[in-house]
C-alpha cells in the first residue's frame, strides 16, 4: 500500500507524520483490500486532517477540523474506521 502524508501551510512535523502512518497502519486491520492512503495536514483557521483511502476501487474521504492536529487526526481515525467497517459489510451483502 502506498500512504503519502502531507503539509499544507506548515512545517512537516515528525510526531504528526508518525501518528499519520500509526493511524493508516490501524486501518489495515479493518481491510486488506486498501491500495493507497493520503493524510493531509492543513493549518488554517481550524487545524484540519483529511484521510483519503482508495478501497477496492472506491474512494473514502474523511475530513476533521479542531484546535489541536492530534484531536483531529483522532476523531478522523475513528470516522474512517466507522467507513471501513460499514464499506466492508456491504462488500459481504454484495457476494
Amino acid at each position: 500500500m502506498q500512504t503519502k502524508v502531507t503539509f499544507r501551510h506548515l512545517k512537516s512535523r515528525p510526531d504528526l507524520q508518525e501518528a499519520a502512518l500509526d493511524a493508516v497502519k490501524k486501518f489495515e486491520r479493518f481491510s486488506d483490500m486498501i491500495s493507497s492512503a493520503s493524510v493531509e495536514f492543513t493549518a488554517d483557521s481550524q487545524n484540519k486532517v483529511q484521510f483519503t483511502l482508495v478501497v477496492n476501487g472506491n474512494t473514502l474521504i474523511v475530513e476533521e477540523s479542531s484546535e489541536d492536529f492530534m484531536k483531529s487526526l483522532r476523531t478522523a481515525t475513528d470516522k474512517m474506521v466507522r467507513q471501513l467497517k460499514k464499506h466492508k459489510e456491504k462488500t459481504i451483502e454484495r457476494n
